[in-house]
């Protein structure tokens, strides 16, 4: 990809890693929120949901208004919003004005997804485009894991609070708004009559297929790949809400240190272990073998969750880097998949709609393991849906994918 594409593909990727930096902020202080109003895990578990459903619902509309409107000016609302939000969270005199706040964070954040990645993939042909999402995801694996290494960093000080930790989350996010913004100025964004010129030279352009330009959509494979992609979008909510817990209970730590810090910082290594796993994928994922490398994936989950339900000791953080590794694996090639099977004028509502069945059915992941209490069964049940969205999967191997490989190989 040309040096000006790598350069946005990497602003892109950071506002990415923001986003999830936000998602998971909410786990690294799951814990501490639940102390400091004196509820339970099931409780905190339905704080989680209340955060994701309009993450996952609102992704649908995002994606709407980033074709109407241009991906660039949602991703400075999305980052200006959650930055609000951050603050409200730091206000929030009750756990009832919490889960408002919460909510509203979750309608700012589902912006980012069909906006950032609607633009990285009309920016890219068909042979970058697997590099560009490997760099995208481990950018965003890298935020999932910046959450609970800020979380680690300041809680060993023992003189900062999860409302203050919120509000640190404002700094880098208002940077990076005022990136995007100066990339808007100067380059202007993605509007209806832009993606025209594009799509005309693209037809001229033979480093990209002619059937990308306005192929038809396989529906059936389409609906196929994002049921399967919800189920995993489950396990990944459900997984990574309560992964701090699951490994303060792994009884680890030192005694001279916090439990607030080192449960975060065990986290930390674990999702670092999920960018070297989207790394791979990136550079793994080019057309013809998308498909088989999905069913790969999304079965390879059932091993290290089985495991995880069972683990004990240093087992457990065995187990979770394990899983952390293989399952965001799965994110450059879905995500592939999707560029594939959408044209470029109406991929941001393409991704919005996946986001929109993903993040909203994996929004019930937290509420759902906040009320199994047996570990064993908890993570039981994961293991049992990961295996099913593989076998779902596997339908794209049986004719339901051809179409959609044939027109992004053609």
């Amino acid at each position: 990809m040309s040096p000006a594409t790598f350069r946005l593909v990497l602003l892109v990727s950071l506002a990415h890693a923001m986003v999830h930096t936000f998602e998971h902020s909410l786990p690294a202080v799951e814990q501490m929120i639940g102390d400091d109003f004196e509820v339970g895990k099931e409780r905190t578990g339905g704080l989680g949901t209340i955060w994701r459903l309009p993450f996952g619902l609102g992704a649908l509309f995002a994606g709407y208004l980033a074709d109407r409107f241009g991906s660039k000016r949602l991703l400075v609302v999305y980052l200006l919003g959650c930055s609000a939000t951050a603050v409200a969270a730091w206000w929030a005199p009750s756990l009832s004005a919490l889960f408002g706040v919460m909510f509203a964070m979750g309608c700012f954040a589902s912006i980012y997804h069909p906006a950032g990645l609607s633009l990285i993939s009309r920016e890219t042909t068909a042979e970058t485009r697997g590099a560009a999402l490997g760099w995208h995801g481990i950018f965003g694996s890298l935020g999932i894991a910046g959450a609970p290494f800020l979380a680690a960093l300041i809680f060993s000080t023992g003189s900062v609070d999860w409302r203050s930790y919120y509000l640190l989350l404002t700094l880098p996010a208002l940077l990076i708004a005022g990136l995007m913004t100066a990339s808007l100025l100067r380059d202007g964004d993605t509007t209806a009559a832009s993606r025209k010129a594009a799509a005309d030279a693209d037809a001229l352009d033979l480093s990209k297929p002619a059937a990308e330009v306005e192929k038809p959509i396989p529906w059936r494979a389409f609906l196929i790949l994002v049921a399967a992609g919800a189920l995993s979008g489950f396990v990944y909510a459900a997984f990574l809400h309560f992964l701090p817990r699951y490994l303060d209970e792994a009884g680890l730590r030192p005694d001279d240190w916090s439990p607030e810090s080192f449960r975060n910082a065990l986290t930390t290594i674990a999702l670092l272990c999920a960018a070297v796993g989207q790394g791979v994928a990136g550079r793994l994922a080019r057309p013809g073998r998308l498909e088989k490398l999905l069913v790969l994936v999304l079965l390879g989950n059932v091993p290290p969750l089985l495991w995880m339900a069972f683990a004990d000791g240093t087992q457990r953080f065995i187990a979770a880097c394990l899983l952390a590794f293989i399952h965001f694996m799965n994110q450059p090639v879905y995500n592939s998949l999707i560029a594939q099977m959408i044209p470029a004028s109406r991929r941001s509502t393409g991704y919005g709609f996946s986001n929109f069945l993903c993040f909203g059915i994996g929004a019930f992941g937290p509420m759902t393991l906040g009320l199994i209490a047996d570990d064993r069964v908890a993570y039981g049940v994961l293991a049992g849906l990961a295996a099913a969205s593989g076998l779902l999967a596997m339908l794209l191997l049986c004719g339901d994918g051809r179409d959609s490989q044939s027109a992004e190989l053609a």
